[in-house]
C-alpha cells in the first residue's frame, strides 16, 4: 500500500511538469520561472530515486522518479533556451 501512495503522489507532481513543460515552450520567456525552483525539484527526485536504489526498492515507483526527472530536467533545458530568447528579446 505504501508504493500505491507514493505512486499516486508521483503521479499528481507528474501530471503537473508537462503542462509547465508546454506553457514554458509555448511563452518563449524564462520571466515566470524560477531556475532555484527547478534545480530544487530536481535534487528531490535525485533523492527519492537514490533511496530506492539504496533501499534495494527497484520497482514501477522508481520508474515513476525517473519519468518526472527527465521531464523537470526538459524544463530545466527550456529555462536556458527561454534565457536566451529574453536576451535577443532585449537587444
Amino acid at each position: 500500500m505504501p508504493q500505491i501512495l507514493e505512486t499516486v503522489m508521483l503521479v499528481c507532481f507528474g501530471f503537473s511538469w508537462p503542462m509547465s513543460l508546454i506553457k514554458n515552450i509555448k511563452a518563449k520567456t524564462a520571466k515566470s520561472m524560477s531556475l532555484k525552483f527547478i534545480i530544487l525539484i530536481i535534487l528531490g527526485y535525485i533523492a527519492g530515486i537514490a533511496a530506492k536504489i539504496i533501499s534495494g526498492q527497484i520497482n514501477y515507483v522508481l520508474a515513476v522518479y525517473v519519468i518526472n526527472l527527465i521531464i523537470v530536467s526538459m524544463n530545466l533545458a527550456v529555462y536556458f533556451i527561454n534565457r536566451k530568447y529574453d536576451k535577443i528579446s532585449c537587444e
